[in-house]
C-alpha cells in the first residue's frame, strides 16, 4: 500500500459517464482519482436528441477498465471493490430485446421535444384539458420531460418497438435499467430493475403507492409487463457478471439514484428543509420535504427523493426544473461564436462587471418550472448600440440565477418555511462569478462544496449504506465532513429586486411565442414551428470499495 493509502481506508469511486470519473475517500468523501469519458450525441431532426444505448454501455466499461488500471497503479487492490452504485439521466428513455439484447431505438434524451404532440393530444382527452390531470398520482404535469409520453411515442411510431411488445420480447427503462441489466448479464438473467427516484420520473408511478399504477398505465396505453420492478435506492439487486466487466465480476450492485436524487445524498441532505441547486446543462433545486409528499401550487414538480433500503421511510422532495442553465454557455460557444471556451464567459462578463439593461431568457427548450410554457422561445432584449459580447456573457450567467430564483421563491411559497442559505454543486459552480450573483440576486448565502461534483459521490454513498454491503454509515453522527465556500451578498435587496423585476418582463415577452399549429411559407408548404435547441445531460456510476 502507498503512504497516502492506507490498507484500512475505505474509497469510492464515481464514474460520471459523459464526464468524469471519480475516486473517493469514504471517511472523508475526498476526490483521490478521476477518469473522462464522453458521449456523443445525435440531433436527426430539429428538437430531437439521442444517445446510442451501446456507447452508453462501452463508455461505462471503459471506465471500469481504466479505473483499474488506475487503482493498482496506486497499489489499491481491486479486490477491495465492495459495491457498485449508479446514478443516470432519470427522464431519458429507452426500449430494448430481453432476447437479443439489442436497443430497438436510440434512448431519448429528457430534453427531446419531438413529443409535444403526443402532449397535446392526451391534455385534450382530460377533463377540462387540465395538464395537472395525473399529478395527484404523479406529482407531475403533463409534459415531454416524462417518460411516459416518450415510451408513447417509441410504441406509436418505431415499429420494431410495437414487434418486440406483441411478442413480448420488449423492456423498457431508463439509463439506470439498461446499465444494470447489461452489467448483471443482460439476455443471460440480467435483472430489469430500478429505484423508485427514477420511477418516479415516468409519470407511470404511483408516488402514494409506491408501484407502477395500472390507470396511469391505461392512461398512456403502456402494457405494465415491459416496465422494471422497482426497488429501493440503497439494496443489493445482482451482481456483476465476467465478460466486459473484468475484474469487477461478481461485485455487488447495490446503489440506484436519479441524477438529482444522487446529487442531493452527495450533498447530505437527509433532513427535512434542506435544499440544494445542482447547475449543469440545466438547473435543477430539490428540497427535501420528509416522508409525505408536498404537492405544489406553484409549478413545481413532487418527486422522490430517496428510499435508502427495502425497509426504510420513503423521502419526498420538491424540484424545480430549469431547462437551459450551462447550456446557455455552450450555446454562446458553438452556435453564436462569443467565447471560445466555457471558462471564457467568466472572464468577459467580470470585463463587463453588468448587463447594462441587457436582459437575456434563453427560453430554448421553453420553460420549465415554475412555467411549464413549451410556447416559449428564448429572447434577448434591453440591447443598445452599447451593447457587446462582455454584457451578453453577463446577461448569460444572470439568466441562470433568475431562473433560480424564480424556482426558489416559488419553493418558499409552497414549503411555508424560507431557505436561508443554499447548497450548489455542478460544473457550473467553479464559475465565482456566477456564484457571487447567485448570492447577490437571492439575497442569501450561496454554499459551495469544494468537491462540487456530488452526483457521483450520491450514488456511491447509495451502494455503500446497503444492506449486506454496509461500508458507509448515513447516520447523522458518520457523515463525512465536506469542506465548503460561502458567498455572501454584496448588493443591496433592492437592487436585487429591481434587476429581478426586470428579467420577469423579459420573461412575459418569450411567453406564447411558437405554436405547434402548422403555417405556410412562400411557396405554401406547410411547416410546423416547434424548432428547439436540446442538448444534454450527465448519468453516472459510482463504485464503493472497501
Amino acid at each position: 500500500k502507498s503512504s497516502r493509502l492506507q490498507c484500512d481506508w475505505k474509497l469510492l469511486v464515481g464514474v460520471v459517464l459523459q464526464f468524469l470519473f471519480q475516486v473517493f475517500n469514504a471517511k472523508t468523501a475526498e476526490l483521490l482519482s478521476h477518469h473522462q469519458v464522453e458521449i456523443n450525441q445525435s440531433f436527426p431532426k430539429e428538437g430531437w436528441v439521442e444517445e446510442d444505448p451501446k456507447e452508453i454501455m462501452q463508455s461505462v466499461y471503459e471506465c471500469m477498465e481504466r479505473t483499474c488500471e488506475k487503482l493498482s497503479q496506486l497499489n489499491i487492490d481491486i479486490s477491495n471493490i465492495k459495491a457498485v452504485g449508479v446514478a443516470n439521466q432519470r427522464e431519458t428513455t429507452l426500449v430494448w430485446d430481453k432476447e437479443t439484447g439489442e436497443p430497438l431505438y436510440n434512448a431519448i434524451v429528457w430534453l427531446d421535444l419531438r413529443t409535444q404532440s403526443t402532449v397535446e393530444r392526451l391534455i385534450t382527452k382530460t377533463p377540462g384539458q387540465n395538464k395537472n390531470h395525473l399529478k395527484h398520482k404523479t406529482g407531475l404535469p403533463i409534459s415531454t420531460y416524462f417518460s411516459a409520453v416518450k415510451l408513447r411515442w417509441l410504441l406509436d411510431n418505431v415499429d420494431e418497438v410495437r414487434q418486440a411488445v406483441l411478442s413480448e420480447r420488449a423492456m423498457f427503462g431508463t439509463v439506470d435499467s439498461w446499465i444494470i441489466w447489461c452489467l448483471t448479464g443482460g439476455r443471460n438473467g440480467g435483472i430489469h430493475c430500478t429505484d423508485v427516484s427514477n420511477a418516479s420520473r415516468t409519470m407511470l408511478f404511483n408516488i402514494h403507492t409506491m408501484d407502477w399504477d395500472p390507470e396511469l398505465c391505461r392512461y398512456f396505453d403502456v402494457p405494465m409487463e415491459i416496465l422494471p420492478k422497482v426497488r429501493s435506492s440503497s439494496e443489493i439487486y445482482g451482481w456483476m457478471v465476467s465478460s466486459k466487466s473484468g475484474s469487477l465480476a461478481g461485485v455487488p450492485i447495490s446503489g440506484c439514484l436519479g441524477d438529482q436524487s444522487a446529487a442531493l445524498v452527495g450533498q447530505m441532505c437527509f433532513t427535512e428543509g434542506q435544499a440544494k441547486n445542482t447547475y449543469g446543462t440545466g438547473c435543477f433545486l430539490l428540497r427535501h420535504t420528509g416522508t409525505k409528499p408536498v404537492m405544489s401550487d406553484h409549478g413545481l414538480l413532487t418527486t422522490v427523493a430517496y428510499k435508502m433500503g427495502k425497509d426504510e421511510p420513503t423521502c419526498y422532495a420538491l424540484e424545480g426544473s430549469v431547462a437551459i442553465a450551462g447550456a446557455v454557455v455552450r450555446w454562446l460557444k458553438d452556435n453564436m461564436g462569443i467565447v471560445q471556451s466555457s471558462s471564457e464567459i467568466e472572464t468577459l462578463a467580470a470585463a463587463a462587471g453588468s448587463s447594462y439593461g441587457c436582459y437575456f431568457v434563453p427560453a430554448f427548450s421553453g420553460l420549465y418550472a415554475p412555467y411549464w410554457e413549451p410556447s416559449a422561445r428564448g429572447i434577448i432584449c434591453g440591447l443598445t448600440q452599447f451593447t457587446n459580447r462582455n454584457h451578453l456573457a453577463f446577461a448569460a450567467l444572470e439568466a441562470v440565477c433568475f431562473q433560480t430564483r424564480e424556482i426558489l421563491d416559488a419553493m418558499n411559497q409552497d414549503s411555508g418555511v424560507h431557505l436561508t442559505q443554499l447548497q450548489v454543486d455542478g460544473g457550473m459552480t467553479s464559475n465565482r462569478l456566477l456564484m457571487q450573483l447567485q448570492a447577490d440576486i437571492l439575497c442569501m448565502s450561496v454554499v459551495r462544496p469544494t468537491m462540487s461534483e456530488t452526483t457521483a459521490l450520491g450514488a456511491a454513498m447509495a451502494a455503500g449504506a446497503a444492506e449486506g454491503v454496509k461500508v458507509w454509515n448515513l447516520s447523522p453522527g458518520h457523515l463525512p465532513h465536506i469542506t465548503s465556500e460561502k458567498y455572501e451578498p454584496q448588493i443591496n435587496s433592492d437592487e436585487s429586486e429591481f434587476r429581478f423585476a426586470r428579467w420577469k418582463k423579459a420573461v412575459q415577452r418569450a411567453m406564447n411565442w411558437e405554436t405547434t399549429e402548422p403555417c405556410c411559407n412562400a411557396n405554401g408548404t406547410r411547416l410546423s414551428y416547434l424548432l428547439p435547441l436540446c442538448l444534454c445531460c450527465i448519468g453516472a456510476v459510482a463504485l464503493s470499495l472497501a
